[in-house]
């Protein structure tokens, strides 16, 4: 964040004396000040801010409503129907070969009980409740933890069926903007895998969880970002690389860490699309930004910057906190800092930052901010490595002992 001075002391101060949820909603534009302070170019600034009043401030996410804004773009047409690039057009055949039906293929029979400690969906280190206890005076009986343990899974799963309708929407936009036919191609079957993604998702919180949370307001101001945008480098940028990056590396975790079967099996699906639509995301923006004026590229940077800092935030689950009658702000601060919780955060973002640096987008300007975000030890592995070579040595034990290798 941007640094302290004796203004925003004082506005600390005066903010600190408010009553709570005045003290909430002050906090919550001055973080959308802060956010924009830092912001140098005012297109980006300009793009950035809408999303922050309507998420972080209105908090539109949380209405439980349909949310409507504006987007344009171009459409790109080609009436020539080319075969004009053979990787994209490799993709689409691989889509075609791996399409799944979430109805039919995926064994919903089997009995899921999200109470049950013999099966937990998470892992049972992921939440250290005696560092909770520290942190925030918070103490759980057994039956509170498995409550909770409860809210934290649908508060989870609720963000990824909420980023694939992002997704969803996303990818109609791709397919009219990119300009590659094979592209447009290959952008179809993206726009049924995410379909296909909302489907099983949405189905699996009512049958198997049995409830479900609205989109997070760091979440939604992400997807409007990437929506409004009309430049179709950012909409592949956004979400091919930064959104499902992100979804790709937590997919893995839940799959290698889960014990509930039908859940890794979902996962498992989801995450063999995940890893073409990241794909399409690379080889449609390579070479991209080698020829982009300066200008051009801070727009860029800076949109790596703030979104990287929007994903990070998007799992301090502060809804779940709040529907249990925690204290949110003390509970946040135990999420923000908590050994085990930080590195499920940082591997996170395993896909994305050595993608970020094959684009070269891990410039000398975004990589002391995403040394900040505790995420640049990712630079050297293999973006195309399985997750299980990432994550091999994560341990859910309340730290971590060491970082994840690198890939060879």
């Amino acid at each position: 964040m941007s640094e302290t001075t004796p203004l925003t002391n004082r506005l600390a101060g005066l903010v600190n004396r408010l009553p709570a949820r005045v003290r909430d909603t002050v906090d919550r534009y001055l973080e959308v000040i802060d956010l924009a302070r830092e912001l140098k170019d005012p297109k980006v600034a300009r793009s950035l801010a809408p999303a922050g009043l309507r998420g972080l401030i209105l908090r539109r996410g949380k209405q439980g409503t349909p949310t409507q804004f504006p987007a344009s773009h171009n459409a790109h047409f080609d009436w020539t129907y080319p075969a004009d690039h053979d990787d994209m057009r490799d993709l689409y055949d691989r889509a075609k070969r791996g399409q799944w039906d979430g109805a039919t293929y995926l064994p919903w029979q089997t009995s899921v009980d999200p109470m049950n400690p013999e099966v937990p969906i998470l892992p049972d280190g992921y939440f250290d409740f005696s560092i909770l206890e520290d942190a925030a005076g918070v103490r759980l009986t057994a039956q509170q933890q498995l409550a909770f343990k409860h809210s934290l899974t649908a508060w989870m799963l609720s963000q990824f069926l909420h980023g694939e309708q992002g997704a969803l929407q996303a990818a109609c936009q791709v397919t009219e903007a990119v300009q590659f036919f094979d592209g447009k191609l290959y952008g179809g079957t993206q726009v049924v895998d995410e379909a296909r993604h909302v489907e099983v998702y949405d189905r699996y919180l009512r049958e198997k969880i049995g409830t479900g949370y609205p989109v997070s307001e760091h979440l939604k101001s992400l997807l409007d970002v990437i929506l409004e945008d009309t430049r179709w480098d950012m909409k592949y940028l956004g979400m091919q690389l930064m959104v499902e990056g992100l979804a790709l590396a937590a997919f893995g975790l839940i799959h290698r860490f889960s014990d509930e079967p039908l859940l890794k099996e979902i996962v498992h699906l989801v995450m063999r699309d995940e890893a073409r639509h990241v794909a399409f995301g690379v080889i449609g923006l390579r070479g991209i930004y080698e020829e982009m004026s300066p200008s051009e590229l801070r727009d860029r940077e800076d949109f790596i910057i703030e979104g990287s800092r929007l994903m990070r935030d998007r799992f301090l689950a502060q809804e779940v906190w709040e529907k249990m009658g925690m204290p949110v702000d003390e509970c946040v601060e135990y999420a923000t800092n908590a050994p085990s919780i930080v590195f499920f955060r940082s591997l996170l973002f395993s896909k994305i930052v050595p993608n970020l640096k094959r684009l070269g987008l891990l410039t000398p300007y975004v990589r002391p901010h995403l040394a900040q975000l505790g995420v640049l030890q990712f630079e050297s592995f293999d973006p195309d490595a399985d997750q299980d070579a990432i994550d091999s040595s994560f341990v859910f034990a309340g730290r971590h002992e060491a970082a994840p290798p690198a890939a060879e």
